[in-house]
């Protein structure tokens, strides 16, 4: 599964929420989005189709209720299949040094990527 770059700012919404989400609650925490507020209703059809994401209830606001939404699969489901699928294993060194030398890496984020690399080593331990 290939998702746009809007749907992937949503499937970004999703996955940081960690519980199912209505259309305005993806439209208020979308702080950063590329697309406009009125095709949301198209993107998430879009992700629907394409199983990226599940309907997983209904909630009421005002006087009417509308569809929540969950990720259908996981960030790294999603990452795995679609980026590292085709990248080696010998690759991985290479990839992870672009990252972390792009010019809008922070110190802050490069913290955060030691926590997670220290996480997995004690997995792996």
């Amino acid at each position: 599964m290939k998702l746009t770059k809007s749907e992937l700012e949503i499937m970004n919404v999703l996955w940081k929420a960690d519980r199912p989400l209505s259309r305005g609650d993806i439209l208020t925490l979308s702080t950063e989005k590329t697309w406009k507020d009125n095709s949301i209703h198209i993107l998430l059809n879009g992700m629907l189709k394409k199983e990226a994401i599940k309907e997983a209830g209904f909630a009421r606001s005002g006087k009417v209720w509308g569809r929540l939404y969950a990720p259908n699969v996981s960030i790294d489901e999603y990452y795995n299949e679609n980026l590292f699928s085709q990248t080696s294993k010998k690759e991985f060194p290479l990839l992870f040094s672009a990252m972390v030398n792009r010019d809008d890496i922070t110190p802050e984020l490069i913290d955060e990527l030691e926590e997670i690399l220290q996480k997995r080593r004690k997995e792996l331990s």
